[in-house]
Protein backbone atom coordinates (compact mmCIF):
# COMPACT_ATOMS: atom_id res chain seq x y z
CA UNK A 1 0.00 0.00 0.00
CA UNK A 2 2.58 2.18 0.69
CA UNK A 3 4.67 1.47 -2.05
CA UNK A 4 1.79 1.81 -3.95
CA UNK A 5 1.53 5.02 -2.77
CA UNK A 6 5.08 6.21 -3.32
CA UNK A 7 5.23 5.48 -6.69
CA UNK A 8 1.71 7.44 -7.70
CA UNK A 9 3.52 10.31 -6.09
CA UNK A 10 7.17 9.48 -7.13
CA UNK A 11 5.24 9.68 -11.26
CA UNK A 12 3.50 12.93 -10.03
CA UNK A 13 6.70 14.82 -9.34
CA UNK A 14 8.20 13.59 -12.27
CA UNK A 15 5.67 15.41 -14.42
CA UNK A 16 5.54 18.33 -12.56
CA UNK A 17 9.13 18.55 -13.78
CA UNK A 18 8.38 17.73 -17.14
CA UNK A 19 5.86 20.16 -17.44
CA UNK A 20 7.95 22.81 -15.81
CA UNK A 21 11.34 22.44 -17.94
CA UNK A 22 9.18 22.02 -20.99
CA UNK A 23 5.53 24.08 -21.64
CA UNK A 24 6.27 27.39 -23.44
CA UNK A 25 10.06 26.78 -24.33
CA UNK A 26 10.46 29.22 -27.29
CA UNK A 27 13.95 31.54 -28.32
CA UNK A 28 17.01 30.32 -27.17
CA UNK A 29 16.79 26.79 -26.22
CA UNK A 30 19.65 26.44 -24.12
CA UNK A 31 19.57 29.75 -22.21
CA UNK A 32 16.06 28.87 -21.78
CA UNK A 33 16.74 25.33 -20.02
CA UNK A 34 19.30 26.39 -17.93
CA UNK A 35 17.87 28.81 -16.78
CA UNK A 36 14.16 26.71 -15.85
CA UNK A 37 17.09 23.83 -14.32
CA UNK A 38 18.77 26.99 -11.93
CA UNK A 39 15.02 27.47 -11.01
CA UNK A 40 14.27 23.84 -10.82
CA UNK A 41 17.13 22.83 -8.87
CA UNK A 42 16.53 25.66 -5.94
CA UNK A 43 13.19 24.57 -6.10
CA UNK A 44 13.57 20.91 -5.29
CA UNK A 45 16.36 21.74 -2.54
CA UNK A 46 13.98 24.21 -0.68
CA UNK A 47 11.75 22.10 -0.75
CA UNK A 48 13.12 19.10 0.30
CA UNK A 49 14.96 20.69 2.91
CA UNK A 50 12.29 22.16 4.61
CA UNK A 51 10.16 19.33 4.35
CA UNK A 52 12.69 16.80 5.71
CA UNK A 53 14.09 19.46 8.33
CA UNK A 54 9.88 19.54 9.58
CA UNK A 55 9.35 15.55 9.78
CA UNK A 56 13.00 15.28 12.01
CA UNK A 57 11.68 18.33 14.01
CA UNK A 58 8.19 17.22 14.99
CA UNK A 59 9.39 13.54 15.70
CA UNK A 60 12.67 15.44 18.28
CA UNK A 61 9.93 17.55 20.01
CA UNK A 62 7.00 14.88 19.80
CA UNK A 63 4.73 17.55 18.40
CA UNK A 64 2.71 17.87 15.23
CA UNK A 65 1.90 21.43 15.04
CA UNK A 66 5.65 22.71 15.41
CA UNK A 67 7.89 23.74 12.49
CA UNK A 68 11.67 25.61 13.12
CA UNK A 69 10.13 28.21 11.14
CA UNK A 70 7.44 28.92 13.32
CA UNK A 71 10.22 29.30 16.16
CA UNK A 72 11.17 32.38 14.78
CA UNK A 73 14.29 31.67 12.40
CA UNK A 74 12.84 33.39 9.39
CA UNK A 75 12.02 36.38 11.64
CA UNK A 76 15.76 36.25 12.62
CA UNK A 77 16.71 35.90 9.05
CA UNK A 78 14.98 39.13 7.89
CA UNK A 79 16.15 40.77 11.04
CA UNK A 80 20.22 39.71 9.82
CA UNK A 81 19.25 41.31 6.12
CA UNK A 82 18.19 44.65 7.94
CA UNK A 83 20.81 44.82 10.55
CA UNK A 84 23.68 44.22 7.38
CA UNK A 85 22.28 47.34 5.72
CA UNK A 86 22.18 49.09 8.77
CA UNK A 87 25.84 48.66 9.35
CA UNK A 88 27.09 48.72 5.88
CA UNK A 89 25.02 50.14 4.07
CA UNK A 90 22.74 49.47 0.81
CA UNK A 91 25.46 49.94 -1.60
CA UNK A 92 28.12 47.23 0.50
CA UNK A 93 24.91 45.47 1.14
CA UNK A 94 24.29 44.69 -2.55
CA UNK A 95 27.92 44.47 -3.29
CA UNK A 96 28.88 41.55 -0.93
CA UNK A 97 30.76 38.40 -1.97
CA UNK A 98 27.64 36.13 -1.99
CA UNK A 99 28.95 32.92 -1.24
CA UNK A 100 30.34 34.83 2.31
CA UNK A 101 27.35 35.92 2.97
CA UNK A 102 25.39 32.55 2.20
CA UNK A 103 27.88 30.66 4.75
CA UNK A 104 27.81 33.98 7.61
CA UNK A 105 23.76 33.33 7.23
CA UNK A 106 23.97 30.17 7.57
CA UNK A 107 26.37 30.07 10.58
CA UNK A 108 24.25 32.36 12.24
CA UNK A 109 21.30 30.63 11.81
CA UNK A 110 22.55 27.65 13.04
CA UNK A 111 23.78 29.20 16.38
CA UNK A 112 20.53 30.86 17.08
CA UNK A 113 18.72 28.20 16.44
CA UNK A 114 20.39 25.59 18.60
CA UNK A 115 20.24 28.25 21.43
CA UNK A 116 16.85 28.57 21.08
CA UNK A 117 15.82 24.90 20.87
CA UNK A 118 17.81 23.32 22.74
CA UNK A 119 17.32 24.98 25.76
CA UNK A 120 13.58 24.44 26.01
CA UNK A 121 14.13 20.37 25.02
CA UNK A 122 16.13 20.17 27.85
CA UNK A 123 13.93 21.40 30.16
CA UNK A 124 11.49 19.44 28.91
CA UNK A 125 9.07 22.64 28.21
CA UNK A 126 5.59 21.40 26.62
CA UNK A 127 3.98 22.65 23.46
CA UNK A 128 2.16 25.58 24.61
CA UNK A 129 5.55 26.89 26.55
CA UNK A 130 7.85 26.70 22.78
CA UNK A 131 4.95 27.73 20.55
CA UNK A 132 4.82 30.93 22.85
CA UNK A 133 8.46 31.08 23.04
CA UNK A 134 8.73 30.81 19.48
CA UNK A 135 6.20 33.19 18.79
CA UNK A 136 7.41 36.05 20.97
CA UNK A 137 11.14 35.49 20.13
CA UNK A 138 9.50 36.12 16.12
CA UNK A 139 7.78 39.47 17.50
CA UNK A 140 11.11 40.54 18.94
CA UNK A 141 12.70 40.16 16.04
CA UNK A 142 9.99 41.48 13.67
CA UNK A 143 10.28 44.85 16.34
CA UNK A 144 13.91 45.20 15.82
CA UNK A 145 13.65 44.82 11.98
CA UNK A 146 10.77 47.68 12.07
CA UNK A 147 12.87 49.83 14.74
CA UNK A 148 15.55 49.79 12.25
CA UNK A 149 13.07 50.10 9.37
CA UNK A 150 12.60 53.72 10.74
CA UNK A 151 16.55 54.21 10.99
CA UNK A 152 17.70 53.56 7.74
CA UNK A 153 17.90 55.19 4.70
CA UNK A 154 14.58 54.66 2.32
CA UNK A 155 16.93 53.51 -0.69
CA UNK A 156 18.56 51.19 1.53
CA UNK A 157 15.31 49.71 2.71
CA UNK A 158 14.44 49.05 -0.67
CA UNK A 159 17.30 47.15 -0.80
CA UNK A 160 16.24 44.91 2.25
CA UNK A 161 12.97 44.62 0.58
CA UNK A 162 14.67 42.05 -2.12
CA UNK A 163 15.87 39.67 0.45
CA UNK A 164 13.00 39.69 2.91
CA UNK A 165 10.84 37.60 0.99
CA UNK A 166 10.87 34.30 -0.61
CA UNK A 167 11.52 34.04 -4.21
CA UNK A 168 12.46 31.55 -6.32
CA UNK A 169 13.29 33.29 -9.80
CA UNK A 170 16.59 34.93 -8.88
CA UNK A 171 18.56 32.31 -7.23
CA UNK A 172 22.88 32.93 -7.67
CA UNK A 173 23.73 29.23 -9.58
CA UNK A 174 27.05 28.74 -7.60
CA UNK A 175 24.84 29.27 -4.27
CA UNK A 176 22.73 26.40 -5.53
CA UNK A 177 24.92 24.00 -6.19
CA UNK A 178 26.51 24.27 -2.88
CA UNK A 179 23.02 24.51 -0.92
CA UNK A 180 22.03 21.25 -3.10
CA UNK A 181 25.64 19.50 -2.09
CA UNK A 182 25.16 21.02 2.13
CA UNK A 183 21.54 19.69 1.89
CA UNK A 184 22.40 15.96 0.05
CA UNK A 185 25.23 15.68 3.09
CA UNK A 186 22.25 16.33 5.89
CA UNK A 187 19.76 14.27 4.21
CA UNK A 188 22.17 11.42 3.83
CA UNK A 189 22.28 11.88 7.79
CA UNK A 190 18.98 12.00 8.63
CA UNK A 191 18.24 8.87 5.67
CA UNK A 192 20.77 6.38 7.78
CA UNK A 193 19.19 7.60 11.14
CA UNK A 194 15.18 6.50 9.59
CA UNK A 195 15.06 3.49 11.74
CA UNK A 196 16.16 5.69 14.85
CA UNK A 197 13.92 8.19 14.45
CA UNK A 198 11.56 5.43 14.65
CA UNK A 199 12.44 4.68 18.01
CA UNK A 200 12.81 8.42 18.94
CA UNK A 201 9.22 8.98 17.99
CA UNK A 202 8.25 6.69 20.41
CA UNK A 203 9.24 9.35 23.67
CA UNK A 204 12.30 10.13 25.69
CA UNK A 205 11.23 7.15 28.38
CA UNK A 206 10.95 4.65 25.42
CA UNK A 207 13.77 5.40 23.55
CA UNK A 208 16.23 4.96 26.19
CA UNK A 209 14.81 1.92 27.33
CA UNK A 210 15.59 0.46 23.90
CA UNK A 211 19.27 1.61 24.13
CA UNK A 212 18.78 5.16 22.13
CA UNK A 213 21.60 7.84 23.70
CA UNK A 214 18.32 9.95 24.04
CA UNK A 215 20.71 13.19 24.42
CA UNK A 216 23.45 12.92 21.82
CA UNK A 217 20.75 11.70 19.08
CA UNK A 218 18.76 14.66 20.37
CA UNK A 219 21.63 17.45 19.46
CA UNK A 220 22.42 15.25 16.19
CA UNK A 221 18.93 15.63 14.68
CA UNK A 222 18.54 19.07 15.21
CA UNK A 223 21.88 19.92 14.18
CA UNK A 224 20.66 18.15 11.13
CA UNK A 225 17.12 20.77 10.93
CA UNK A 226 18.89 23.54 11.77
CA UNK A 227 21.36 23.57 8.72
CA UNK A 228 18.77 22.37 6.71
CA UNK A 229 16.41 25.18 7.59
CA UNK A 230 19.21 28.02 7.32
CA UNK A 231 20.37 26.50 3.91
CA UNK A 232 16.94 27.02 2.44
CA UNK A 233 15.86 30.49 3.72
CA UNK A 234 19.45 31.43 3.00
CA UNK A 235 18.93 30.58 -0.64
CA UNK A 236 15.16 31.97 -1.02
CA UNK A 237 14.33 33.51 1.88
CA UNK A 238 12.38 32.88 5.00
CA UNK A 239 8.59 30.17 4.48
CA UNK A 240 7.12 29.78 7.80
CA UNK A 241 4.11 27.38 6.93
CA UNK A 242 5.31 25.75 4.10
CA UNK A 243 7.17 22.43 5.98
CA UNK A 244 3.59 22.22 8.05
CA UNK A 245 1.91 22.08 4.71
CA UNK A 246 3.85 19.23 3.46
CA UNK A 247 4.00 17.13 6.25
CA UNK A 248 0.43 17.37 6.85
CA UNK A 249 -0.04 16.12 3.20
CA UNK A 250 1.86 13.87 2.96
CA UNK A 251 0.65 11.93 5.95
CA UNK A 252 -2.37 12.27 4.74
CA UNK A 253 -1.41 10.22 1.80
CA UNK A 254 0.61 7.86 2.91
CA UNK A 255 -1.07 7.45 6.31
CA UNK A 256 1.87 6.42 8.32
CA UNK A 257 4.58 8.12 10.55
CA UNK A 258 7.23 5.55 9.70
CA UNK A 259 9.85 7.56 8.53
CA UNK A 260 11.16 5.06 5.95
CA UNK A 261 8.18 5.86 4.03
CA UNK A 262 7.16 9.32 5.46
CA UNK A 263 10.65 11.22 4.48
CA UNK A 264 10.46 10.30 0.91
CA UNK A 265 6.66 10.94 0.43
CA UNK A 266 7.27 14.06 1.96
CA UNK A 267 10.13 15.05 -0.38
CA UNK A 268 7.88 13.71 -3.68
CA UNK A 269 5.14 16.06 -2.22
CA UNK A 270 7.49 19.02 -1.71
CA UNK A 271 8.17 18.61 -5.93
CA UNK A 272 5.05 18.47 -6.51
CA UNK A 273 3.48 21.47 -4.13
CA UNK A 274 6.22 23.75 -5.23
CA UNK A 275 7.52 22.51 -8.71
CA UNK A 276 3.75 21.97 -9.94
CA UNK A 277 2.36 25.26 -8.57
CA UNK A 278 5.24 27.31 -9.77
CA UNK A 279 4.07 25.78 -13.50
CA UNK A 280 0.99 26.43 -12.79
CA UNK A 281 1.54 30.42 -11.49
CA UNK A 282 3.72 30.39 -14.44
CA UNK A 283 1.89 28.97 -17.61
CA UNK A 284 -1.83 28.48 -16.53
CA UNK A 285 -1.95 31.70 -14.65
CA UNK A 286 0.15 34.67 -15.68
CA UNK A 287 1.82 35.06 -13.10
CA UNK A 288 -1.11 36.87 -11.89
CA UNK A 289 0.47 35.93 -8.26
CA UNK A 290 3.22 34.08 -6.67
CA UNK A 291 3.67 30.86 -4.51
CA UNK A 292 5.11 31.80 -1.78
CA UNK A 293 2.14 34.11 -0.92
CA UNK A 294 -0.17 31.37 -1.47
CA UNK A 295 1.71 28.62 0.16
CA UNK A 296 1.95 30.82 3.21
CA UNK A 297 -1.72 31.54 3.24
CA UNK A 298 -2.84 27.67 2.75
CA UNK A 299 0.25 26.92 5.29
CA UNK A 300 -1.32 28.58 7.78
CA UNK A 301 -4.94 27.90 7.43
CA UNK A 302 -3.29 24.08 8.04
CA UNK A 303 -1.29 25.29 11.07
CA UNK A 304 -4.99 26.70 12.60
CA UNK A 305 -6.98 23.55 11.75
CA UNK A 306 -3.89 21.43 13.63
CA UNK A 307 -4.45 23.79 16.50
CA UNK A 308 -7.68 23.53 16.61
CA UNK A 309 -7.80 19.77 16.60
CA UNK A 310 -5.25 19.25 19.13
CA UNK A 311 -7.24 21.59 21.60
CA UNK A 312 -10.74 19.46 21.24
CA UNK A 313 -8.37 16.16 22.35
Amino acid sequence: MHNRGLIILALSALACIVCFMTLGLRGNLAFVLELRLVRLAALVEVGIAIAISTVVFQTVTANRILTPSIMGIDALYVFGQILLVFLFGGLAYATLDARLKFFGEIVLLMTMACGLILPMLRARWDTGLMLLCGVVVGVLFRSLHSLLARLIDPNDYAVVQTGSFVNFNDVETDLVLIASLLTAAALAGIWRARHILDIVALGRDAAIGLGIEWRKTQIACLLLVCALVAVSTTLVGPVAFLGLLLVALSERIVKTRRHAVLIPATALVSIIVLVGGQTLFQHGLGNSSTLGVVIEFAGGVVFLILLWRGSRT
